[in-house]
C-alpha cells in the first residue's frame, strides 16, 4: 500500500531550523512517509494567506493525504490545536480559523482537540513550537493509521473566520482582492461563473486601482506587455494582472482592495465611456471594449 503523504504549510520561511525540527520528527515517527513542500512562505502570522494557499492546492492531492499546517501567531496561548476530517483528507494545526477559510462553506466530518500529551513529542510542549513538540508527532499518527480518536477528544465546532463576500445586485458586483501572489497577480473573491451569471450578456466595465478595465481575458498574452488585464484565474476567481508586469504595483492594489464591474445595455452607460472613445474604443491596447 502507498504510505500516506502528509504536506507542510508555514510562516517559517527556509533560514531558520524550524522547518527542519518538523521534518525530522515526521522522518522519525513516519518513516518512509512522503513529506511534501506547499510553503514556508506565507506571511508571518498571516492566517488568511496560509488558508487561502492550502485551499487552492489541498484538493490535488490523494484522498486521505494528512495537512500539516502552523501558521499559529496564538501559538502558547489558550487557542487550541485541532484534527479534523473533511473532503477525504485530514488537516492538523491551530484552531484559529485557518481551517474554517479553507473549508468555506463546507463542513469538516469530525473534529478533536489535541488533548493526549502521550501522542505529543514530549509531555510538557515548547510554549513557543508547537509546530515541532504537537502538530507534527500528530499528522505523523495519522498517516501511519491512527484515528482522530487515537489523538484527541471530539469537539462540536471550531474558530470561525468567514472570505469577505462580493456585495451583488443586477446592476453590478463589487468584490475586494483577497491575496496577491508572488507576480503581484491580485485574486479576487468574485467568482467567475457568478459575474457571468449576473452579467447576463450585457456590456461590462471593471474598476480596480483606479482603471478601467474592459473584458476577460484567457491569458496573459492576449494584451501588450505591459498592460493590465482581468483574468479567469485557475481557482475560478477573477483576477487582475499585468502581462509580464505587476498589477498590484501598477495598480495600487493591497489585499482589501475594491474591485467592482458594473454591467449596462449600452456601452455609452458605463464608466470611462468618454476616455475610452478618445483611445478608439479601448481602455489599454488590444482590450476589447465591447466584451
Amino acid at each position: 500500500m502507498t504510505p500516506t503523504p502528509i504536506t507542510l504549510l508555514t510562516d517559517f520561511g527556509s533560514r531558520d531550523a524550524y522547518v527542519g525540527a518538523m521534518k525530522g520528527v515526521l522522518a522519525s515517527l513516519a518513516t518512509g512517509h512522503p513529506t511534501v513542500d506547499l510553503t514556508h512562505e506565507i506571511a508571518p502570522q498571516d492566517v488568511m494567506e496560509g488558508a487561502f494557499v492550502l485551499r487552492e492546492a489541498y484538493a490535488f492531492y490523494p484522498l486521505g493525504t494528512v495537512h500539516l499546517a502552523v501558521v499559529d501567531p496564538g501559538v502558547g496561548t489558550e487557542r487550541r490545536a485541532i484534527a479534523m476530517h473533511a473532503n477525504g483528507h485530514t488537516f492538523v494545526g491551530p484552531d484559529n480559523g485557518l481551517f474554517a477559510l479553507v473549508l468555506g462553506d463546507d463542513l469538516p466530518d469530525e473534529v478533536v482537540v489535541l488533548d493526549r500529551p502521550e501522542v505529543w513529542r514530549v509531555p510538557n510542549p515548547s510554549a513557543t513550537f508547537h509546530g515541532r513538540d504537537v502538530f507534527a508527532p500528530v499528522a505523523a499518527r495519522l498517516a501511519r493509521g491512527a484515528t482522530l480518536a487515537d489523538v484527541g477528544t471530539p469537539i462540536d465546532a471550531m474558530k470561525v473566520l468567514r472570505w469577505p463576500l462580493p456585495l451583488l445586485d443586477r446592476d453590478g458586483v463589487r468584490g475586494r482582492v483577497v491575496h496577491l501572489d508572488r507576480f503581484g497577480n491580485a485574486v479576487t473573491n468574485i467568482a467567475v461563473d457568478e459575474l457571468m451569471r449576473r452579467r447576463n450578456g450585457r456590456k461590462m466595465a471593471c474598476v480596480a486601482g483606479g482603471e478601467i478595465l474592459r473584458g476577460l481575458r484567457r491569458t496573459y498574452s492576449d494584451v501588450a506587455p505591459g498592460e493590465p488585464l482581468l483574468l479567469a484565474g485557475a481557482g475560478g476567481m477573477v483576477e487582475v494582472a499585468v502581462r509580464n508586469g505587476n498589477a498590484a504595483d501598477l495598480l495600487g492594489l493591497e489585499r482589501g482592495s475594491s474591485v467592482s464591474f458594473q454591467f449596462a445595455d449600452h456601452e455609452e452607460d458605463l464608466p470611462g465611456f468618454r476616455r475610452l472613445s478618445r483611445s478608439g474604443g479601448h481602455g489599454f491596447p488590444g482590450m476589447d471594449a465591447t466584451a
